[in-house]
């Protein structure tokens, strides 16, 4: 049966050019979709491989507006975006997926805090503050972790306040104070829902996390969790998707605590780093699903084909400049290893270069080939 969305004349817009972009965009040539992008890096992972490629700021309104006109479908790959420019697109009749009025709640952490508290999903407790001279009066005990509201993202804009001492490195302004959770294992449920309310939802994988760059160092899939834990993370992510009516491909981030109690740590609407391995370990890519999800298909199998590793390749620290991959070769001739490079010119102390992902039917041979790919794999200027 033929298709609109086959041919030149179907245009779906992906706002952001970074490297979730890129792997978008290469799981969309296998559906002849075109795929035009907008980044305000002229150089940006996307620029080579979009049907069109414009240069322009995701914060400006016009720039998001006039990028939206003569598309049919807009999706994101990266959240921080101008929401106006969306809500009169969507207005206008153009298709906006995830939904701007998600976007919204998704950019400001105390808005994203609050509706799990109005639709009883279980989070971390919580205070919202205005700026620094708050926090005093809003701290009960500590540890606390402190969010803003707005403009954070890997690992910036969190900063952990474990006595007196920290509030001097406080941020001065309006902010998400978290109670600080003992957790054992940090997961992460990827969910998608199309358009007809089909929902999908892959296997838990949990993250190992660097602690200088406060970034997913490892992500091991499937989780080493129960069958009880895997089904209650399952349905948590499934609850947020559909009470927040969204339609495309969410990231669920979860903190599992000592006695099985599970929370929602933040979400993502979009792809995330904690779906990179599904491209080589699960039937269906998280790229793939995302792109089906928006244009309203029917959502794929997220089955697992393999266990795996994920492993983010990161600018090594104290290097800057024309990026080069040492001992890449050495790496790629490890059982397994499939290496991601994201086609960016230039590395700084732990910019997200790539990744590297290890296959493996035994998820602890995935981890010791995974260990040595660290070991020799370096990017470094």
């Amino acid at each position: 049966m033929h298709r609109k969305w086959y041919g030149n004349s179907f245009r779906l817009g992906m706002v952001g050019g970074g490297q979730l972009g890129r792997m978008f965009i290469q799981e969309a040539i296998n559906f002849d979709v075109q795929v035009h992008s907008l980044d305000p890096d002229p150089e940006a992972p996307c620029k080579s491989i979009a049907t069109s490629f414009t240069v322009g700021s995701l914060n400006d309104y016009d720039a998001l507006y006039n990028f939206g006109l003569d598309k049919d479908v807009i999706t994101v790959e990266i959240e921080n975006v101008n929401i106006e420019a969306l809500e009169r697109l969507e207005e206008e009749g153009k298709k906006v997926f995830p939904q701007p009025r998600i976007l919204k709640i998704i950019q400001d952490k105390g808005l994203q805090k609050q509706f799990y508290l109005d639709n009883n999903i279980p989070t971390a407790p919580f205070e919202l503050v205005e700026n620094k001279a708050e926090i005093n009066s809003h701290l009960t005990s500590f540890p606390f972790m402190q969010k803003l509201r707005k403009g954070g993202y890997d690992g910036k804009g969190v900063q952990a306040l474990r006595n007196n001492e920290d509030l001097n490195h406080a941020f001065d302004a309006p902010s998400v104070l978290e109670k600080m959770i003992p957790f054992v294992k940090e997961l992460s449920i990827i969910v998608a829902r199309n358009e007809n309310g089909q929902t999908a939802v892959y296997p838990a994988v949990e993250c190992e996390f660097n602690p200088e760059a406060n970034l997913v160092e490892f992500l091991f899939s499937p989780a080493e969790i129960s069958n009880d834990i895997e089904e209650r993370s399952k349905k948590i992510a499934l609850d947020v998707i559909n009470k927040l009516g969204m339609v495309g491909l969410l990231a669920v981030e979860l903190f599992l605590l000592e006695n099985g109690e599970i929370l929602v740590n933040e979400i993502a609407p979009r792809p995330h780093n904690s779906g990179h391995h599904t491209i080589e370990c699960n039937i269906t890519s998280q790229y793939e699903q995302h792109m089906r999800s928006v244009l309203n298909l029917p959502l794929g199998s997220t089955n697992l084909v393999q266990s795996g590793v994920m492993i983010n390749l990161l600018g090594e620290r104290g290097f800057e400049g024309d990026v080069y991959y040492e001992n890449y070769e050495e790496a790629l001739a490890l059982e397994g290893v499939k290496i991601h490079i994201y086609g960016k010119q230039k590395t700084k102390s732990f910019r997200k270069m790539g990744h590297v992902t290890v296959g493996n039917p035994s998820l602890e041979k995935a981890k010791e080939i995974a260990r040595k790919v660290q070991e020799i794999l370096k990017v470094k200027a």
